[in-house]
């Protein structure tokens, strides 16, 4: 039996909600970058048919350092990004822009 009065909230406005923390959306905007470059390499790897330590080999680093890298449990130096990179043919590129604020 459910109580009419009840409100159901879905995880989308729980994480909403959090994300309106200022401190919460500090933490998400560090790990946000570290996230979309696992990403991008994780999917070049897959797009060049690699394992883990294929990459790893050709980048002179351990399975377990590329693992970590991917799942994103790791912050990446430059020089690490730059071997990475070389290693799946792809070319290392910094960018600083203004930031822009987001709007409330």
């Amino acid at each position: 039996m459910s109580d009419p009065e009840v409100q159901r909230t879905s995880l989308a406005m729980i994480r909403e909600a959090r994300t309106n923390k200022p401190e919460v959306a500090e933490a998400y905007a560090r790990t946000q970058l570290r996230f979309e470059l696992a990403e991008a390499v994780r999917a070049r790897r897959e797009e060049l048919g690699w394992s883990q330590r294929q990459l790893a080999d050709r980048a002179g680093m351990s399975q377990p350092g590329i693992a970590r890298f991917e799942g994103g449990g790791t912050t990446p130096t430059l020089p690490m990004l730059d071997r990475i990179a070389a290693a799946l043919g792809l070319r290392l590129t910094v960018t600083l822009a203004p930031d822009v604020p987001q709007s409330a």
